[in-house]
């Protein structure tokens, strides 16, 4: 069984950081790429990030460039996302995922609260 497992959120002022941690199993970690997206309150879940099975090349969203960075540990079968300089549009239930075996697969989410 496929299992993504998100943590690492908290609250934080604008401006701050932190650093979430996607724990995955039940797939051959390093043959698929990971994504990262979020969800707020009355919103359509948005991607976030990507970063491709080799960790070679990474893509963001917009609003996230120059301030996120997405990577992996293929040996410890974990994706990240470093967020830096966030602001309270940040805010958002983040998700790890994975597309394998034709299925999307998501984790539970992390919350992630941006405020002074």
């Amino acid at each position: 069984q496929v299992l993504l497992v998100e943590s690492g959120g908290g609250l934080v002022q604008p401006g701050g950081s932190l650093r979430l941690s996607c724990a995955t199993s039940g797939f051959i970690f390093s043959n698929y790429a990971m994504r990262w997206y979020r969800q707020a309150p009355g919103k359509e879940r948005e991607f976030v990030a990507v970063i491709t099975n080799a960790g070679d090349t990474t893509d963001y969203a917009d609003s996230v460039k120059g301030r996120f960075t997405i990577s992996r540990d293929n040996a410890k079968n974990t994706v990240y996302l470093q967020m830096n300089s966030l602001k309270p549009e940040d805010t958002a239930l983040y998700y790890c995922h994975t597309f394998y075996g034709l299925r999307h697969y998501w984790g539970q989410g992390t919350q992630v609260t941006v405020s002074s």
